[in-house]
């Protein structure tokens, strides 16, 4: 979060304080630190009984700042519909008999990499066709992530 260092480097400002930060502009920063994830533990959190801000010129350039840094935020992560894998079907899911299907509209080899709920990497194959063998694979609930050239796909996977 670039803006907060900004935020934590220009405190150290040497006029009359005038103006503190307003305590809704506060939270609602920390409630978009807490939604990007990055509220989660203590140092990232602001204190806004410690800082406050003069006014003035400075005060303006963080608020451009703030107000820049979020609508950047916003629209950087929209998802490019150029990265995605065109006709991609996996079936069936939830898997019980230890294969999945997975297609798409080039039928390329894919690069196929299996999660478990914990973020640990189970399973990283290479497939030409289209049938994915899963009998290695206990019960449970899985992130299958699909690489075909340059576009990706993820998908939640059950196996009963």
């Amino acid at each position: 979060m670039g803006f907060f260092i900004l935020l934590n480097s220009d405190i150290l400002i040497q006029k009359p304080i005038k103006y503190v930060f307003p305590q809704f502009f506060v939270h609602f920063i920390e409630y978009f630190l807490f939604c990007l994830g990055g509220a989660n533990d203590k140092n990232s959190k602001l204190v806004y009984s410690r800082y406050t801000i003069c006014s003035g010129k400075r005060m303006k350039q963080i608020y451009f700042v703030l107000i820049f840094f979020i609508a950047t935020l916003g629209y950087a992560q929209e998802k490019q519909p150029s990265d995605v894998i065109q006709g991609f079907q996996l079936y069936p899911n939830p898997v019980t008999n230890g294969k999945v299907n997975i297609t798409t509209t080039l039928n390329a080899p894919k690069k196929v990499l299996i999660f478990d709920v914990l973020g640990t990497k189970v399973m990283e194959t290479t497939i030409l066709g289209s049938e994915l063998n899963l009998s290695e694979l206990d019960a449970g609930i899985y992130v299958l992530r699909v690489f075909e050239k340059d576009k990706v796909a993820t998908r939640k996977l059950i196996i009963k």
